[in-house]
């Protein structure tokens, strides 16, 4: 059968996204080019802006069109966008790479997920989901991690050599997904497919268990995305050059992809009360303690951050999928990286606005409390939605 083929096609299209050589000196790159971190996140937040308009579409052609050719789609626009990077200059053309690169992330996010969970459930193993999800997630963070100590070994050399090497990477994926095999699409006996908005309110107005676990998954998610583009720029801020980032970026994604490995065996230890809990507190307070912490103790706040995060990241995920079904689910997983981008659309130029105002130190503490203050106002229905998994 496909299982082996498109689990390995899978990694590949992972790999391809996530061995960021940019990701630890992008934001060194922007201060180069002599952009403001208010210009800076501006930028990015166009990137969540492009995702935000096309992820509930693109995860709605997923359901329809098929997962594989979604995802070659994605793979395209992802190496186009690494192209403008690498062959031009200047705020607009940066702005549109990022929109190509959000797009096509769009088309890549929850449709790499829910032909995961597909192909395994045509084999009769959707119960190994949170294994594959996490070992899938493990081979993205080891990718990460090699890529940010080569990607700042790179821009020691120059700052452009970086975007070249990932242009090339980019590339590798548009082969694999050419190569997946679309599994059977499963649908509940007698029902008819939605359409889009059908989707939209059957799992944030209908299904009341499914919106507060995609909600409350989202913000969670926003917050370890945001983390792993503003803490580069408090080492830089400490006088850390761009290998010294790089390498803390690799260390820190070789233990967050060696605890995501354990991810599946530490949820059914604890629970999904307690991971819930030790998530929300750990993810949250990190930004605090990272505020006010001196240099050494940054990287043990980091250290304790990434774990969780490890742990956190693929067992949300399968919450939201034991929740829905295949015929939508790609949609649905869309809807929840939407709801990530979205607010980190907000979040983003939120934290340069602080950081250029009142100091980067108190940036992290006020983003930090006010996502423990979002979180604790609805983890009671959160909790709540959890119980009614099948």
């Amino acid at each position: 059968m496909y299982l082996k083929q498109n689990i390995n096609r899978l990694y590949i299209i992972k790999i391809a996204k996530w061995f960021m050589l940019t990701m630890p000196i992008l934001m060194i790159f922007y201060d180069q080019m002599g952009f403001t971190a208010h210009q800076s996140f501006i930028l990015k937040s166009c990137y969540s802006v492009a995702i935000v308009l096309f992820e509930i579409p693109s995860g709605y052609v997923a359901d329809r069109w098929g997962r594989r050719n979604t995802l070659i789609i994605g793979s395209i626009l992802g190496t186009i966008g690494f192209v403008i990077y690498s062959f031009f200059s200047g705020f607009y053309p940066f702005m549109l790479a990022e929109l190509t690169l959000g797009i096509g992330m769009s088309f890549i996010s929850g449709a790499d997920s829910a032909m995961l969970y597909d192909t395994l459930k045509a084999h009769g193993r959707e119960s190994e989901y949170v294994k594959y999800e996490g070992w899938n997630f493990s081979v993205g963070n080891f990718s990460e991690a090699i890529a940010g100590m080569i990607g700042g070994a790179l821009a020691l050399a120059s700052i452009h050599y970086p975007f070249y090497a990932q242009t090339l990477i980019a590339f590798t994926a548009i082969p694999a997904a050419i190569g997946l095999v679309e599994p059977p699409v499963v649908k509940q006996v007698g029902a008819k497919y939605m359409n889009i908005l059908e989707v939209l309110k059957h799992c944030l107005f209908t299904n009341v268990a499914l919106r507060w676990n995609i909600i409350y998954s989202s913000v969670l998610g926003c917050a370890t995305l945001s983390m792993a583009w503003v803490y580069p720029l408090k080492l830089s801020d400490l006088g850390y050059n761009e290998f010294e980032i790089g390498t803390a970026h690799t260390l820190l994604n070789l233990l967050l992809g060696a605890v995501t490995l354990f991810s599946y065996k530490i949820e059914r230890k604890l629970g999904p009360k307690v991971t819930v809990w030790f998530s929300t507190l750990t993810l949250t307070t990190s930004f605090v303690l990272a505020g006010i912490s001196s240099e050494y103790w940054l990287f043990g706040v980091l250290t304790m951050f990434y774990f969780c995060r490890a742990i956190a990241t693929p067992v949300l995920k399968d919450y939201v999928n034991r929740m829905t079904t295949s015929d939508i689910r790609a949609t649905v997983l869309s809807v929840r990286s939407l709801i990530i981008r979205g607010l980190f659309v907000l979040v983003g130029p939120f934290f340069g606005y602080m950081t250029d105002g009142y100091g980067i130190s108190c940036a992290f503490v006020i983003l930090g409390i006010t996502f423990l203050v979002v979180t604790m106002s609805g983890i009671g229905l959160y909790l709540k939605a959890l119980g009614q998994m099948k």
